[in-house]
């Protein structure tokens, strides 16, 4: 294990673990999370995004600093574990980040900019760009960018889109090496961003599937912006959790349909056994009965699209220590209540900065 914690001090400090370094590590690699996730899956988010970084981490040493936003309520166990492990959002402006992966959260509003952490997630849009070699997007906070940053709206499915999905390489970008022609995955999402609204405002679409549409996608300006409409992070039982979570739902009437089985996910007997459940809870709707839902056994489920997620976080890794700056004088984001900033002026950003990452 190479990723450590940030030095802080006793009563927010995250634990130490122990890490393996060999003697040709790299200089220390400075990463931010700014962890967004719903109680539940707080600290399942957390570990997937540190598990998938240690294991592409290799010899370099990281050092990854957990930040919270205050506009997404806690309670409980979630609130306590933010208490003890992360930094309020205020201590992000005055670090000294590499780089910066910043998780989506369960979408409340139809218009994003009425969600309660609207100004507090674009600030840390205009903070990124000025501040880091290279910026993860993943899901939810990717669709805020792009409205933030090129007035981009997503535009909602009808139904969700959920599995595993296979996408396709299309585009030549320097995140991609190494990576095969094809790759499985996950996704889990009720919006989507259109590849041809992506394209016209200059972002490269670099993987997209027939079904699940556009996956990943980036942007380069002063930094290496990198979107996620899938979740590469996502460890082998997650989507079955989330679809317990969807079906639970319906049972005690939050929904009014029954969900959908994630796409090629389950082998051909646990689907089986699925669909037999879907016929019960039609027939019997009542929260109780969820403890009939069919479990898995550790062989059934796999998580196939891990070789090729590891391998693009190895990549972003070499992103964010080539010519790695011994210092960087910190930039404060603009006033967000202002206009984002003109699609024009990114565009002409990007081409100067790289025009081959296009």
């Amino acid at each position: 294990m190479r990723v450590s914690p940030d030095e802080r001090p006793p009563r927010r400090g995250i634990p130490a673990t122990p890490t393996r370094l060999g003697a040709a590590a790299a200089a220390c690699i400075d990463i931010g999370l700014v962890n967004n996730m719903p109680d539940a899956a707080l600290d399942k988010t957390e570990r997937q995004f540190t598990g998938l970084l240690n294991a592409a981490a290799g010899e370099r040493r990281i050092r990854l600093k957990l930040f919270s936003l205050p506009e997404i309520a806690r309670a409980g166990s979630a609130s306590d574990r933010l208490q003890r492990r992360y930094s309020p959002i205020g201590e992000l402006w005055d670090s000294r980040l590499d780089g910066l992966i910043v998780t989506g959260t369960e979408p409340r509003a139809p218009d994003l900019r009425d969600e309660p952490y609207w100004r507090a997630l674009i600030k840390i849009v205009d903070w990124a760009e000025a501040n880091t070699k290279s910026t993860i997007w993943s899901c939810l906070a990717a669709h805020v960018a792009v409205l933030h940053m090129d007035g981009i709206r997503r535009h909602a499915l009808a139904e969700k889109c959920f599995g595993t999905f296979d996408c396709a390489r299309s585009a030549n970008h320097a995140i991609m090496t190494g990576l095969p022609a094809r790759l499985p995955i996950p996704h889990s999402r009720w919006n989507e961003l259109r590849e041809e609204e992506l394209a016209a405002a200059g972002y490269s679409v670099l993987t997209r599937s027939d079904q699940a549409g556009v996956d990943m996608f980036a942007r380069q300006g002063n930094s290496l912006f990198v979107f996620f409409q899938g979740h590469p992070e996502y460890e082998a039982h997650t989507l079955l959790g989330e679809y317990r979570r969807d079906v639970r739902r319906f049972l005690r009437g939050d929904r009014a349909t029954y969900p959908s089985i994630p796409r090629d996910y389950f082998d051909e007997r646990t689907a089986r056994r699925l669909a037999e459940f879907r016929l019960r809870a039609l027939a019997d709707q009542r929260e109780g009965l969820i403890e009939a839902f069919p479990g898995c056994s550790e062989e059934s489920l796999q998580a196939p699209w891990r070789p090729a997620a590891e391998r693009l976080m190895s990549t972003w890794l070499s992103q964010l220590t080539g010519g790695k700056p011994q210092q960087r004088e910190r930039a404060m984001p603009a006033d967000t209540a202002r206009a984002p900033v003109a699609a024009a002026a990114r565009r002409a950003a990007a081409v100067q900065a790289d025009p081959r990452d296009l």
